[in-house]
């Protein structure tokens, strides 16, 4: 068998339609019965339902710009590379073995928690750090943080090589507060806006949740925002904050707030998907703490108020 064989098959087999949109970061997507639908993330238009997935079939189709098909034709769109190169990086992408089809060998799936049962799943502490990370990169200044608290949270552009290389990197912990993933946040418009690796499941986390109880936390309240900027800024503020890295709260993230918090302000974004979201949080977290929301209006989110602007909205 050639060395660059790839086994179309087992790589479909084996990589989910859920699993490559993780691995692009592509989290705005609502479920639909058996579908994920929104924008685009392919030519990334303005329609904000005409990207189909349908998760039990592994395919895909924009009824804006009429791309359509399986995994493999998913990422050769998002690549912009064959389909044959499209398996090779995801056969590298989920450490998928080389398999020889004269086996007669059923590929196995790479495993990812799609359901509760698989929700036991624990996001492995990294044997490594980046170096050489520029805590002083004028894109952070440009998105109102500081170099004090770049340096706290360790967020910086990354020059090096890898997946990463080029992009500003922002290190998540897990509870225990242990290195777990990285996430690359592209500066030039290239898509995808944020890329997280490989394997990591961010519906396990909290981002910041490990710094706030090490703060303390004493009085038992979060601020509960979307994003990685919207939290770093809330820092800023004096307020302690979490990030769901998303606008959909798991049952894990809602286990790790009912654990280490009394009272939570949910503060997601001024859009349709962040309105729906904190309706839904007030439901699921009400049971359970006290909860209350802070509206913004539309288009707004929270990294782009100023610390006063912060603090007068969560004093009202």
């Amino acid at each position: 068998m050639p060395k660059d064989w790839v086994d179309f098959q087992a790589v479909k087999a084996a990589v989910t339609m859920r699993m490559a949109l993780e691995h692009y970061g592509i989290n705005w997507l609502r479920k639909r019965g058996d579908e994920l639908r929104g924008r685009c993330p392919i030519h990334k238009g303005e329609g904000q339902n005409s990207f189909h997935a349908s998760l039990n079939k592994g395919a895909f189709q924009c009824f804006s710009c009429s791309a359509r098909g399986n995994v493999l034709d998913f990422v050769a769109a998002m690549e912009q590379c064959s389909i044959r190169d499209a398996a090779v990086k995801l056969q590298e992408w989920f450490s998928i073995p080389a398999s020889n089809s004269q086996q007669g060998t059923k590929p196995k799936r790479a495993k990812a928690p799609e359901n509760r049962a698989e929700a036991k799943a624990e996001n492995q502490p990294l044997s490594f750090q980046l170096k050489g990370i520029d805590c002083g990169y004028a894109y952070l200044t440009e998105r109102g943080i500081s170099k004090q608290t770049a340096e706290e949270f360790g967020v910086g552009f990354f020059p090096g090589k890898g997946s990463m290389s080029g992009r500003v990197v922002i290190p998540i912990h897990n509870e225990r507060g242990e290195l777990v993933a990285y996430a690359g946040r592209a500066i030039d418009n290239s898509e995808p806006r944020y890329k997280l690796p490989a394997g990591f499941h961010k519906s396990l986390e909290l981002f910041n949740l490990h710094r706030v109880m090490g703060e303390g936390a004493s009085l038992g309240r979060i601020v509960v925002v979307e994003g990685f900027f919207d939290c770093m800024k809330m820092h800023q503020a004096g307020l302690p904050a979490v990030a769901l890295m998303g606008c959909a709260m798991s049952e894990q993230q809602e286990e790790l707030l009912a654990r280490h918090f009394k009272q939570a302000s949910l503060f997601l974004d001024g859009d349709d998907a962040g309105r729906k979201a904190t309706d839904e949080l007030l439901l699921r977290l009400g049971k359970r703490m006290w909860v209350r929301a802070i509206l913004l209006e539309d288009g707004l989110q929270p990294d782009q108020l100023s610390a006063e602007e912060l603090r007068a909205r969560l004093e009202n």
